[in-house]
């Protein structure tokens, strides 16, 4: 609470706060979900369905549970982007914890829309898996522990469920971690010197109150989404149970993970595709001691050709594949990684 904080800092600084509770709120609405599912291959589907029949509280945590997860990667690459713009990176301990926190929450997200089994949660799990098995030497083995068999069944549901449970907890105490190193390296608003003379206050009462309003401002649209469109952004194919024998026209995951499968299919090898998504993750995370000036001219075009190419990515990744549509994903996916590397590697 008297952690010293530059007064200029603006809302940007409070999204890894409402990150944090909107996690809590998820974690809080999954577990009394968890109380009422089974993972059975057979039911799984009638029981998540019936969440939205049973009662108005039932249908209420589900929906706020889906929309949840919407809200919190939206938060997520608000709070990424501007960690990115700002240098953060250059604090390292701060920065690991924060990428380990990234990529377990979309393994969080990831395993939890499989959970309600139905016809796009299935056939998702079922080609995104596939690339484990394309792995040489080893990927059969760690298949079958993954999948629990030679194919996607009930003993997958099961280790997903598992899985998905103990994530959460694991995300809450890195978050933790997080915020320790946090208070300990300081802010990287450019304003804010940690061991010299800055205009700053302490972070209670201002900030709290600060982020408090626009915790319950995005609480308030996430309310209104949840009351006026819950199912906004589901897909028409999740309302109809997995069918082995019939698969869906076009297969596709949640959109906060369109970029990455659309750079997977852009690539005619499964090793090729998931080499490209690792060499674009390794560059984001790499840590960097550039000492190049965040408003430099430079520097802001590659910053925005960033986000450019990762939103027509995203885009992308909704569209059929094939021409001309693969080899814009092609050309974008690959600029996409030497642009992340030009941005943190070299002094701009």
């Amino acid at each position: 609470m008297d952690l010293p904080i530059s007064f200029s800092i603006n809302y940007y600084w409070s999204y890894g706060f409402v990150l944090s509770m909107f996690m809590c709120i998820q974690i809080i609405t999954g577990v009394i979900l968890s109380f009422f599912y089974l993972s059975n291959f057979h039911i799984s589907f009638s029981i998540v369905t019936s969440f939205s029949n049973d009662s108005f509280f039932t249908w209420c945590l589900r929906y706020f549970h889906i929309i949840g997860v919407n809200i919190l990667f939206i938060l997520v690459f608000i709070h990424m982007g501007r960690s990115l713009y700002y240098s953060s990176y250059n604090k390292i301990s701060v920065w690991n914890v924060g990428f380990l926190l990234y990529l377990l929450i979309m393994g969080e997200a990831f395993t939890g829309y499989i959970l309600p089994w139905h016809q796009m949660s299935y056939w998702a799990a079922t080609v995104l898996t596939s690339i484990v098995d394309s792995l040489p030497v080893v990927g059969s083995i760690i298949y079958k522990y993954v999948v629990g068999g030679f194919s996607i069944t009930g003993d997958t549901l099961m280790r997903v469920l598992s899985v998905h449970v103990c994530l959460g907890f694991i995300i809450i105490m890195l978050m933790v971690i997080h915020l320790f190193y946090l208070h300990k390296d300081g802010s990287s608003n450019p304003l804010y010197n940690y061991n010299g003379l800055s205009d700053v206050v302490y972070f209670h009462s201002y900030f709290t109150a600060k982020d408090l309003f626009l915790f319950v401002s995005i609480l308030t649209g996430v309310l209104s989404w949840l009351l006026l469109s819950p199912d906004l952004l589901v897909d028409i194919e999740s309302y109809l149970e997995a069918d082995q024998l019939n698969t869906p026209v076009s297969i596709k995951p949640e959109w906060y993970f369109l970029a990455f499968y659309a750079m997977l299919r852009c690539i005619g090898s499964k090793i090729g595709g998931l080499m490209l998504v690792l060499c674009f993750l390794i560059f984001l995370w790499v840590p960097s001691s550039n000492v190049s000036s965040v408003y430099s001219v430079t520097r802001q075009i590659v910053f925005w050709l960033i986000i450019s190419l990762y939103v027509s990515l995203t885009y992308l990744g909704t569209c059929h594949p094939e021409y001309p549509y693969l080899f814009v994903c092609q050309v974008f996916s690959v600029s996409l990684v030497v642009m992340m590397l030009v941005f943190k590697l070299l002094n701009l």
